[in-house]
């Protein structure tokens, strides 16, 4: 057997030695960039989606990683590049989806066929809107719901500079169990209960194994979580009177109360004591809360129309500017009973939020700085006693 000549050898060795020069240059410009510490941030390409109007819509954006549940994510509805913002920004509406806060997402609401749709109409007439999705009963127990939707404001506040938001114009917006929390987040600006910035356990760690500082960035918590007026379709807004009220239309025990119950922990009857009324909106309304608007079904099976007129009579007595619409012969999600109705409702309900909207954020003369309802120095943070 004949061993390979000189020439041959030579030949594959300078062949070996280029495919070896051309894979090095290959990984060097392909050379991925290394950070100085471990990134657990979610990098994927965000993808923007075009809306008629010019209104870009950026979905799964995420505002908040708590260790231990899953990325919590929102979608953002922009107004078009060529539309002029006002010298402070574009007003903020945060949606907040409903579910019995068992279920549901950022982009469904009632009837509508095709909700992210309707919020880029908003975002069309010169609004940045948001629509968040927030952990559910089975993840964690009030208050997190409530911690989650005032983080995710703090976060749009955040990034005000990058999305053209002003900081010191902002309504929360939901409906069902998204009414509860929008009402809720209206009446507790500056209560320490519902704080999403959670001191530390001590001797906590972070995903990498580092001591961990804070739950929540530095540029988030030092922003406010306080909105200047909300909009509430069928919403709880007292959990120590859900089961008397439905009791009193006969219709008891009613989906609403069912659910209340994995979301409390308990039994809205048989709470233990303050629990119930403690993540319930009513015990909260003062007279610095800002204006709300409450819409509901008069024939409300789930939630009955009581709660939404318990809250506006409250709302009333404190001296709180608030509107009450009720829809005869409406059920929940402004259902009726037939299509024609149901979508007479659903209209109705859209025109007078958005009308609402025009008239809360677009004619309010925002504040170079604000306090909070305690006194405390807020000029990152816009309260809501100016209103």
């Amino acid at each position: 057997m004949k061993s390979p000549g000189y020439a041959a050898v030579t030949s594959r060795t300078l062949t070996l030695l280029l495919t070896l020069a051309m894979a090095q240059s290959s990984w060097a410009a392909a050379e991925p960039e290394i950070a100085a510490r471990g990134v657990v941030d979610d990098r994927y390409p965000s993808h923007p989606v075009a809306f008629p109007e010019g209104v870009t819509g950026f979905p799964d954006l995420t505002y908040a990683a708590l260790p231990g549940y899953r990325p919590l994510t929102l979608d953002l509805y922009l107004p078009a590049e060529s539309m002029p913002a006002p010298a402070t920004g574009f007003p903020l509406v945060v949606y907040i989806h409903g579910g019995g806060w068992t279920a549901g997402h950022a982009r469904h609401a009632g009837a509508f066929a095709d909700f992210p749709k309707v919020l880029a109409t908003l975002a069309a007439k010169g609004y940045v809107v948001a629509s968040v999705n927030y952990r559910l009963s089975s993840e964690a127990r009030s208050p997190a719901a409530v911690m989650d939707i005032k983080t995710a404001i703090r976060w749009l506040r955040s990034k005000a500079a990058d999305y053209r938001i002003d900081p010191a114009r902002a309504v929360a917006w939901g409906g069902s169990a998204g009414g509860q929390l929008a009402g809720l987040v209206a009446v507790s600006c500056g209560v320490e209960a519902f704080d999403p910035d959670l001191p530390v356990p001590a001797g906590a760690l972070d995903r990498e194994g580092r001591p961990l500082l804070g739950i929540l960035p530095a540029d988030v918590v030092r922003q406010s979580d306080c909105v200047q007026g909300a909009v509430a379709w069928y919403g709880v807004f007292d959990f120590t009177t859900l089961r008397e009220q439905a009791g009193a239309k006969g219709i008891a025990p009613t989906p609403g109360i069912q659910a209340a119950t994995p979301y409390l922990g308990c039994d809205p009857a048989s709470c233990p004591p303050g629990l119930a009324a403690g993540a319930s909106s009513l015990p909260y309304v003062d007279a610095a809360d800002p204006p709300m608007l409450l819409i509901h079904g008069a024939a409300d099976r789930i939630v009955p129309s009581s709660q939404s007129q318990q809250m506006a009579a409250a709302l009333e007595q404190a001296g709180v500017p608030v509107e009450l619409m009720l829809l005869k012969g409406i059920d929940h999600g402004l259902v009726g009973r037939n299509q024609a109705q149901t979508r007479e409702a659903s209209l109705s309900a859209l025109k007078a939020t958005f009308d609402f909207f025009d008239k809360t954020l677009k004619d309010r003369q925002p504040q170079v700085e604000d306090r909070d309802r305690h006194g405390q120095e807020g000029a990152a943070r816009p309260a809501n006693e100016d209103l």
